[in-house]
């Protein structure tokens, strides 16, 4: 599968991307925006960092971009389309995923490692866990707080679309294993089809067993399986 991996102005987490998804036997290569999608893509990550220097809001101006609307359309296609910390911004933005990242609860920058409650394991970025299994993978955001009208999130909740929530190392979603405030301890979701999925923490980062652990494998594996 040859997958492309997004880069604009600002991209941090591209080559991170690349690593981890070669590591996993993947063909993976960065894109710049302004080249668009090439023929051969078969999937498409949007990785972390800092699109444009996250003017106006985080995410916003890199969805306006021409490349995006290709997105769009290649997951309405059936496209495996992940977007992870400020491509999941940017996925909210260009709404291939319900919801919105904003200001973490605490106002400043947080890079640490957290837990996660793997909700579904009958997905594709899901199949390598069990439902209820715990992963630690690390954040590193500004603006990782999900925000998501009553409406919408008892809709996600009733359609099974929520992913992973922020939990303690024993399971338990309690306010205090949330580091930014999400609403529900969202930590990443599915978008309107099951191969679309966005995140706030970094799979990739959590992939290289000399570099920060392999809990988050399993999710770059959908794309190899």
């Amino acid at each position: 599968m040859t997958v492309a991996v997004v880069q604009f102005g600002g991209s941090n987490c591209d080559r991170d991307a690349v690593r981890a998804l070669s590591h996993l036997g993947v063909d993976a290569e960065r894109i710049w925006h302004a080249d668009g999608l090439p023929d051969d893509t078969e999937g498409i990550v949007v990785p972390g960092g800092f699109s444009y220097g996250d003017y106006l809001r985080a995410g916003a101006m890199a969805a306006r971009q021409p490349i995006m609307e290709a997105v769009r359309e290649a997951a309405a296609d059936g496209t495996p389309v992940l977007g992870v910390c400020n491509g999941a911004q940017i996925g909210c933005e260009t709404g291939i995923a319900e919801g919105a990242f904003t200001t973490n609860r605490s106002a400043r920058f947080q890079c640490e490692h957290v837990h996660l409650r793997v909700e579904r394991a009958d997905t594709p970025w899901t199949a390598a866990y069990e439902a209820g299994q715990v992963l630690e993978v690390p954040i590193a955001h500004g603006e990782g707080r999900f925000e998501i009208r009553e409406d919408r999130l008892e809709a996600l909740e009733a359609e099974d679309r929520v992913l992973f929530r922020y939990c303690d190392a024993d399971g338990a979603v309690t306010d205090a294993a949330n580091p930014n405030g999400s609403t529900a301890n969202v930590a990443g979701l599915l978008g309107a089809r099951e191969t679309v999925a966005v995140m706030m923490p970094h799979p990739e980062r959590a992939t290289l067993p000399d570099v920060g652990g392999t809990d988050g494998q399993g999710v770059l594996r959908a794309f190899a399986e």
